[in-house]
């Protein structure tokens, strides 16, 4: 099927959507009679829904809005980012045409895309993403000025407080904070600050939100070759970032284990009310307004922490990025698919249905988000001034080096770690040293 027809059969699809009903996905799908396509997607239904969620029910939809023209069958990567990574890139590797689509992590599209592995997002398509993406998400996925992912659901981190803990600290929440002051908030109320230290990706986009939070790049010159890749460790900015995290560590606000906090220990921590104050993703305001009463009433919302006081924070980026496999033998139907997939519709549909943000800055002028999302308007601005982490093809070797140098947290000082990560990474891209 040619492009064309591919646009006329989608518009058409659309208006009769309702009546065809949905159907069926995955391996035991009915087949519609269209272009079998594969999407190998990230869990998004707590890692054990056998039906991958919010992703499967998507790929439902618009198969049946596509009125036969395709059948989207979904496969369950791991649970884990690297992991993800790694069966992605076994597959694309040996040029496997059984991959048509991936749900990937925006930090893995430099990669994917410089290897030749991503086919180039159609022009007709990136004209409307670009006009209504948010910054990072796009920013992710672009490599050396081609675009070869579409933007799909975003997710940003905002500061969560209980406030009466906020209260009793005198934090006025309706400005501006910086980590210095929720620190010596948490110290006077004797609770904690919930954060993500152990040594895997979620630290990493936690020191990479705190160096460009003081206006700082842990890489300053991306799409650089391996041993010509330069690092903003070594500056200012570095060494403000890891103050931050020694400061947590030897005031010990952030519980006796803060070297294995991740995002469920962190969100354990707030609701055993061990912690006042929490940085994390949007997914856990389900959890927390689905709780007790008192406690859901106690629940606050703020923008991420400042680095300095009067420098705008730069929030940690996630989310999901949608690639076609460039040896996908269904590349043109592909793309037709991630078109409905990443659409307004589409994007509305997913977030109102597992809660993670859209990456379409108009999907939150939505009633509905807004009903569901209270804090819309703040998802919004923090995720189109956030910061992507390292736009690099080396990504995997900058985040397992700073993982290795920042760990544990307790270690860590400001005025050796940004230079012994900065030798590592710089020993590592030139091949004379392994991680």
């Amino acid at each position: 099927m040619d492009r064309r027809r591919g646009r006329i059969a989608f518009v058409a699809a659309v208006g009769t959507a309702a009546a065809l009903g949905l159907a069926a996905c995955g391996s035991d799908s009915d087949s519609t009679g269209g272009t079998q396509l594969t999407w190998y997607i990230n869990p998004d239904g707590g890692g054990s829904d056998p039906n991958g969620g919010g992703q499967a029910q998507l790929a439902k939809e618009c198969t049946a809005a596509s009125d036969g023209a395709y059948d989207i069958g979904i496969e369950l990567l791991p649970n884990e980012a690297t992991d993800q990574r790694q069966q992605l890139l076994r597959r694309l590797a040996s040029n496997d045409t059984g991959v048509d689509i991936m749900s990937i992590d925006p930090v893995f599209v430099a990669e994917f895309a410089e290897a030749g592995y991503l086919a180039e997002v159609p022009a007709e398509i990136q004209s409307d993403l670009r006009e209504d993406s948010v910054d990072p998400a796009l920013e992710s996925a672009m490599w050396k000025d081609t675009m070869y992912a579409a933007p799909f659901w975003a997710n940003t981190q905002l500061l969560w407080y209980r406030k009466s803990v906020a209260r009793e600290a005198g934090l006025d929440m309706t400005k501006p904070v910086t980590w210095e002051q929720v620190i010596e908030a948490a110290e006077a109320t004797d609770t904690e600050i919930g954060v993500q230290a152990s040594p895997y990706e979620g630290y990493v986009a936690w020191i990479n939100a705190l160096v460009e939070g003081s206006g700082g790049a842990v890489v300053t010159n991306p799409g650089a070759d391996g041993p010509d890749l330069e690092f903003g460790l070594e500056t200012e900015a570095g060494a403000n970032a890891t103050q931050i995290i020694k400061d947590i560590a030897d005031k010990n606000v952030a519980g006796p284990a803060m070297g294995s906090t991740n995002e469920t220990t962190t969100l354990d921590m707030f609701q055993n009310d061990q912690a006042g104050f929490m940085v994390n993703w949007i997914y856990v305001y389900a959890t927390l307004k689905g709780g007790d009463s008192k406690a859901a009433q106690d629940l606050g919302w703020a923008r991420y922490p400042q680095t300095v006081a009067g420098e705008q924070s730069k929030p940690p980026l996630g989310g999901i990025e949608m690639g076609v496999n460039a040896a996908s033998e269904n590349e043109n139907v592909a793309w037709d698919a991630v078109e409905c997939l990443t659409s307004k519709k589409g994007q509305t549909d997913y977030m109102l249905g597992s809660g993670n943000p859209a990456a379409r800055k108009s999907v939150y002028d939505n009633p509905e988000i807004k009903k569901q999302f209270p804090m819309a308007e703040l998802i919004r601005y923090s995720l189109d001034t956030g910061a992507p982490r390292p736009l690099t093809q080396y990504y995997g070797d900058v985040s397992a080096g700073i993982q290795e140098e920042y760990s544990p947290p307790g270690s860590v000082d400001p005025d050796s770690t940004p230079r012994e990560t900065t030798s590592l990474l710089e020993a590592v891209l030139r091949g004379d040293a392994l991680l």
